[in-house]
């Protein structure tokens, strides 16, 4: 089986391609997967294909990734309006990374909306492949009524619902047939000697030729050929589909370019490569594989582990008998040994390679359980499905330990709040995560705390003279003690140290304490009341009132982020950073993705949540960053207030 990946941005036809071409040759057959990827297996040829239908938008990006980790090639499917070539940015970013060979349809030619070289010019600003027309319209008035194939130099007129006729090259378009040949044949020679000679000896050589050398290039990954159509009409469907037949790779090429991106594994020990998983209600969790030799059944070792039932995706019932072969797809059941992505031989599960990471989700949001009894669950649950969601990240908040999702955006949390609902049965709200604010002290303080307590028996006995003063930013909190005379006696020292920094938890306005730094300079002890415990209570409740009388400031914390955007936008960036009150560092071309740019800024930790609603409506959903600590500032006025109002008040008074 030849399988392929159909990917590129929303609303480009993809459905409709896999569609059409799963159609040409009777009856399309189709996977049952509820989430993510859409499999179709169908023949063309005498041949088995299989289609991977990948979600468009940039928070699917994590499935389009998974799925070419199991793709002899892709299409990608783009709009023919210029200037939506932006949006096809990630996919070629992803399909580059990857290797994959891949041909590049325009679809929705029937309603052309610029000149096609013009689509071609703005797409190759962000591909470092050359991007090789393959085909021209062939125009009447402003409609396209067909294509001409600049290899085999024929014409083909569309027809509704049929496949298209021959006809001879149109006058109207010889000229411009003539010049964009020159232009192919001229980009071919690049990689064949042998086509570079006949060139200059002027010689035409012959379309077999042609067809062989572009179906090497493709193979070898080193353009990415064009194709013209409407899928919505059946239109360039047969010419797609042959062209995937003629010059895609098999097998046996993506198992070693698998091997090859995972540091040199040996091809040979490669079995299978797991792509794709999901939750089944009464049947637990799915996993799709492609296999990359022959063998695989149910009991094989694979992964480390036998392997469970193994199922024909597109059926999917139990208990029918599959075994596949090299290039197949099938479903495992009762696999959870098998993680996804990841490259399978028979003694382990290699990890995929670097490219196949999805972008940092930039949404973070908590869940809450509709009931107690699914506090547990769904702790539990989160974590099976991070497992097969890679672009899903789930940890604990720092502040109440509840659940904290980190999703690639809204669509993203609103698909996994619809998987726990239906297949796990658990209804969870979600809120914003509590903000993380801490405070420090703006003076000096002193104060002396006597603790006495007397009950039946031993009281309770300590007396400190202490003092605090601001520590620098980043500095933390120390203790130090002058104490001389032996006042407090030296083994009471660590628990004046250990109240001192209980008092730290919370200071006045409601948050953590940071930068303070502590003295003991005096006190009093009691032979047979003072204890550790006294000591630690007594200091605990001086430092507190010391920093009540400190004159307490917010702190907010501000991250470093690294916001990636094709370069066309990174001039909007720097009106958004600063409306968000955050700090311009400045932007460097991303060497690794062409056309893309890497746009640094400081970003105050309350505003990431706009930070990414304004990227997405800025890059039309293509923006994403990542972030990490960097310090924490001071915040004062009226937005400190409201804050200190809104999250820290009620903490200070529990």
């Amino acid at each position: 089986m030849r399988c392929f990946t159909v990917l590129g941005p929303s609303q480009t036809g993809k459905s409709t391609v896999v569609d059409k071409l799963g159609s040409l040759e009777g009856t399309p057959r189709k996977s049952n997967s509820p989430y993510g990827l859409n499999l179709t297996e169908f023949s063309f040829l005498n041949e088995a294909w299989c289609a991977l239908d990948a979600p468009g938008g940039s928070e699917a990006l994590a499935h389009v990734q998974n799925a070419l980790l199991a793709s002899d090639a892709c299409i990608l499917c783009v709009s023919p309006a210029p200037e939506e070539a932006v949006l096809a940015a990630p996919y070629l970013r992803i399909i580059e990374a990857s290797g994959t060979p891949c041909i590049l349809f325009v679809n929705g030619m029937d309603q052309p909306k610029g000149r096609l070289r013009d689509v071609i010019a703005a797409l190759q600003d962000y591909a470092s492949h050359t991007l090789l027309l393959r085909q021209i319209p062939i125009r009447e008035g402003d409609k396209i009524v067909g294509s001409c194939d600049l290899i085999s130099e024929r014409a083909w007129r569309y027809r509704e619902g049929q496949t298209s006729s021959l006809i001879a090259i149109p006058d109207s378009v010889a000229e411009r047939e003539h010049e964009a040949r020159a232009a192919l044949l001229e980009h071919l020679s690049e990689f064949d000697d042998w086509l570079l000679e006949e060139l200059i000896e002027d010689r035409e050589p012959p379309s077999d030729a042609l067809y062989d050398i572009s179906s090497r290039v493709l193979r070898e990954n080193r353009m990415i050929p064009v194709l013209i159509g409407a899928a919505s009409h059946g239109n360039g469907m047969m010419r797609l589909m042959k062209a995937l037949r003629h010059e895609a790779p098999d097998v046996g090429a993506l198992r070693e370019r698998l091997a090859a991106a995972a540091d040199n594994v040996d091809a040979g020990k490669l079995k299978a490569v797991g792509f794709h998983a999901y939750h089944r209600q009464n049947v637990g969790k799915t996993v799709l594989v492609r296999a990359l030799s022959d063998g695989l059944k149910q009991g094989a070792s694979l992964g480390g582990s036998g392997l469970g039932a193994v199922q024909d995706p597109a059926n999917g019932k139990a208990g029918t008998p599959f075994q596949p072969s090299a290039g197949d797809v099938f479903a495992a059941v009762k696999s959870d040994h098998l993680a996804v992505p990841s490259l399978l031989t028979a003694d382990a599960a290699i990890a995929p390679p670097d490219w196949t990471e999805p972008p940092t989700p930039m949404l973070e949001r908590i869940l809450v359980p509709g009931s107690e009894r699914d506090e547990t669950k769904l702790s539990e649950t989160l974590a099976k499905l991070s497992e097969v969601d890679r672009g899903l990240k789930v940890m604990q908040e720092e502040s109440t330990g509840a659940q904290l999702v980190c999703a690639q955006g809204p669509l993203h949390l609103r698909d996994l709040c619809r998987q726990l609902a239906d297949v796990f049965h658990i209804a969870a709200t979600e809120r914003a995560p509590n903000p993380i604010y801490r405070e420090t002290i703006s003076k000096p303080a002193e104060v002396h705390y006597r603790h006495r307590k007397q009950t039946g028996g031993a009281g309770q006995f300590a007396d400190v003279k202490l003092s605090i003063r601001p520590n620098g930013r980043g500095e933390g909190f120390r203790f130090n003690e002058t104490v001389k005379g032996g006042v407090v006696p030296r083994n009471y020292i660590p628990a004046v140290e250990n109240g001192a920094r209980d008092a730290m938890d919370k200071g006045p306005l409601g948050f953590q304490v940071i930068d303070v730094a502590v003295t003991l300079s005096d006190g009093q002890h009691h032979a047979v009341d003072s204890s550790e415990h006294a000591f630690r209570t007594a200091s605990k409740m001086g430092v507190r009132q010391a920093l009540s009388d400190g004159a307490a400031v917010l702190m907010q914390p501000v991250f470093r982020g690294e916001i990636h955007v094709p370069s066309v936008y990174s001039g909007s960036l720097v009106q958004i950073v600063s409306a968000l009150k955050g700090q311009v560092l400045g932007f460097d071309r991303d060497e690794t993705a062409k056309g893309w740019d890497i746009f640094r800024a400081l970003i105050p930790g309350g505003a990431l949540d706009e930070l990414a609603r304004a990227l997405r409506s800025a890059t039309q959903g293509i923006g994403y960053f990542s972030k990490s600590f960097d310090h924490f500032e001071e915040l004062y006025g009226k937005e400190a207030d409201a804050i200190v109002k809104a999250h820290g008040t009620a903490r200070a008074e529990h």
